[in-house]
């Protein structure tokens, strides 16, 4: 039995992992290990298709196993941060004391776009040069900074509450929406070929020095230069 053809599955498996004790972290209220968890696991997610790729041992059960740890690192996992912070640390006015129970679970739409988004990708086959809808990634890193960094101020807002349901209905409809959002990978250094990634890179750089929202900070500007290329070429075409 070669071990060769293992090693990509066990580096998924350690994101799956990874993934597990964020929601463990999660739950605990410990925002900010769940948040290094799933930064942890989105390394193992990175390596694994390339690991894969460069021993040339990649699978169908590869592709189901990476989903299905996705689904769990960057679906379950931001939506059980969310859901904690909603339970056990938001604010709500005393208005909504009969209700306040219910919102909580409205966190876990997160999870559920996730995973029709996953699968939505792995029987998409446009998805090669770019994203069709935002990664599952980057949602979850969106959500782990903001809680984890931005939770004090969202209970300095009056309505706090409302906010969230926004932003949960937004990006569960980027996860699943027909926008084509640029990839990272660059093919070549010419400027001409990759001058969105690089417009994209230089801007986050001084975002870095946010900490904990730099991840805030950086996927709402890959949003805004994605929704402005998909409009301005939906214009041109019109």
């Amino acid at each position: 039995m070669s071990i060769k053809k293992h090693i990509p599955n066990t580096i998924t498996c350690c994101n799956l992992f990874s993934g597990c004790i964020a929601c463990v972290m999660a739950f605990r209220c410990n925002f900010e290990l769940a948040m290094a968890f799933i930064v942890l696991g989105a390394v193992f997610d990175f390596f694994d298709g390339m690991v894969a790729r460069l021993l040339r041992v990649s699978s169908p059960l590869g592709v189901q196993m990476d989903s299905l740890a996705d689904d769990i690192t960057f679906g379950i996992a931001p939506a059980t941060i969310v859901y904690s912070f909603m339970q056990n640390k938001l604010l709500y006015p005393a208005y909504l004391a009969d209700i306040v129970w219910l919102l909580p679970y409205f966190a876990f739409l997160i999870a559920v776009f996730s995973a029709y988004r996953l699968a939505k990708f792995n029987i998409d086959t446009r998805q090669t040069n770019t994203f069709i809808g935002l990664p599952t990634p980057a949602n979850a890193l969106f959500w782990s900074s903001l809680i984890t960094g931005g939770g004090a101020w969202l209970n300095s807002l009056n309505a706090g509450w409302v906010l969230l349901l926004a932003l949960i209905a937004l990006f569960s409809y980027f996860l699943v929406s027909e926008i084509p959002m640029f990839s990272l990978k660059f093919k070549n250094l010419s400027w001409r070929c990759n001058g969105t990634r690089y417009i994209f890179l230089i801007f986050c750089l001084p975002m870095l020095l946010l900490g904990y929202l730099a991840p805030v900070s950086i996927i709402s500007w890959y949003l805004l230069m994605s929704v402005a290329i998909y409009l301005k070429k939906s214009k041109n075409r019109a």
